[in-house]
């Protein structure tokens, strides 16, 4: 499916995976809704990504709010009919289950499950209603495929080889993981496709921040490239399943062959 014409909504877009992955399906030609926190410098984003091509929107919101996020889709469609949705939001929390305090609130689980898990379904949810509403582009048979749309959701390696401390995190992006075959059967009669990426250790802010031996011992564990991934390559990826129409129904580690140790 083309990008060009397109109007795509990512959430987590104004910082990270998610401003890289807007960056790129604006410069593909898409326009863009970035629905982020309220925090967020969502406005200076979109007023200085809207320069040059097509519109970008900011919208303030918690992808766990269904008023949130049905805002977010109802500007993005009002932009260009909605193909494209990436899954970018998300914490990162890391604690044991039974630490030196005891055991883990169980609201710290139930956060962790709420905004990465129930919060992607919600986004989901709501922009696959408003991506069946629209006219499917392409032709049919071996001269084409019919499309409406793609989804795009981000789990993580932590699926696959969560770490001591990552209960919550594993679990929360496992059951993202396990999103995409069941949502991909459903909406195959629709024409509609979702796909998940796992990342490994990417360069975002939540990295940053890290000490630089830190950061560089952390990129060492990686076999090939031995760096910390960057979020244009993240981006790329996105891209790449928008317009391949054959990826469906998958996750993708894209992680340079790293397998997460136990800590």
């Amino acid at each position: 499916m083309q990008i060009d014409g397109c109007s795509a909504l990512v959430t987590g877009g104004a910082s990270g995976l998610g401003l890289a992955t807007a960056t790129a399906l604006h410069a593909a030609g898409a326009a863009v809704v970035l629905l982020d926190l309220p925090g967020a410098p969502g406005d200076q984003i979109a007023a200085s990504m809207s320069e040059a091509g097509p519109q970008v929107h900011f919208v303030a919101g918690d992808v766990t709010s269904a008023g949130d996020v049905q805002a977010a889709v109802d500007a993005a469609s009002a932009l260009a009919p909605l193909r494209i949705v990436v899954n970018c939001a998300g914490i990162a929390p890391g604690a044991r289950t039974v630490g030196r305090n005891g055991p883990l609130p169980l609201q710290d689980f139930e956060r962790a499950i709420r905004i990465n898990l129930v919060g992607t379904f919600n986004v989901i949810r709501l922009a696959a209603a408003a991506m069946q509403l629209t006219e499917p582009i392409g032709g049919t048979g071996q001269q084409g495929t019919a499309e409406r749309g793609v989804i795009v959701n981000t789990a993580s390696v932590a699926a696959f080889d969560g770490q001591i401390g990552q209960a919550a995190y594993a679990a929360s992006k496992g059951g993202v993981a396990a999103l995409a075959l069941p949502l991909a059967r459903e909406f195959a009669q629709t024409f509609i496709r979702v796909m998940t990426i796992a990342p490994g250790i990417f360069d975002t802010p939540m990295l940053k921040g890290l000490p630089q031996p830190v950061r560089d011992s952390l990129g060492a564990q990686v076999p090939h490239p031995s760096r910390l991934g960057e979020p244009a390559e993240y981006a790329a990826l996105v891209c790449h399943i928008v317009e391949n129409s054959m990826l469906n129904g998958e996750t993708i580690r894209l992680d340079g062959a790293i397998r997460m140790q136990p800590k």
